[in-house]
């Protein structure tokens, strides 16, 4: 089955716009994607090269304001940088002193409760608040085996909102969020709003 497989990604090969990976499912069946999600271990099968559409996609990410502190988050916490990113922009729009009415602060909103469980020390640090956000965003990714919408929603909302109703709670403030999160998130990935 394999062979079957890899044999028809040698033939798609020549039209390949973007990497594949292959993954195999719990039933033990091959996953063919271009999408690799956080969290799901894949082979790449097809490396696309790095052309114009990968440059600039990399660039709108590393251009960003504090692009070294997201991507050493990222890494740490095994979280998309563009995902990262997204969040910073609806959150904060990037600014590190950032204070909301209900007490969240910096770069990536951190309530103190939240700041404190995710070991961070000082909630204006960017560094310290990318850190403990990533963590919390990562943590979420897993509550929600890997369904970002829920996890974006839970990071707005709080987790509880989402598993009492296992969806996008319905508060105004979440539903405008969450759509305004994958939009960026998609766009810096170089994808549509039709991509999965």
């Amino acid at each position: 089955m394999r062979g079957l497989i890899l044999g028809l990604v040698w033939l798609a090969a020549g039209a390949a716009q973007a990497d594949v990976y292959v993954s195999i499912d719990a039933k033990g069946s091959y996953i063919l994607t271009n999408v690799h999600r956080p969290g799901r271990l894949y082979e790449t099968v097809i490396s696309e090269p790095q052309g114009q559409a990968g440059t600039a996609n990399a660039q709108m990410i590393t251009g960003r304001p504090y692009a070294r502190v997201v991507a050493a988050a990222a890494r740490a916490h095994d979280v998309p940088p563009a995902l990262l990113h997204a969040v910073i922009k609806a959150e904060s729009g990037y600014n590190p002193k950032a204070r909301s009415p209900a007490g969240a602060v910096g770069l990536m909103q951190l309530m103190p409760d939240t700041a404190r469980e995710m070991g961070v020390q000082n909630r204006l640090d960017p560094e310290d608040n990318v850190q403990g956000g990533a963590r919390y965003l990562k943590r979420m990714l897993d509550l929600f085996d890997n369904d970002i919408t829920l996890a974006v929603a839970a990071y707005n909302a709080g987790p509880e909102a989402v598993l009492r109703r296992g969806a996008v709670p319905p508060f105004a403030e979440t539903r405008r969020y969450v759509p305004d999160v994958l939009r960026e998130y998609r766009r810096l990935q170089g994808l549509t709003d039709s991509s999965p």
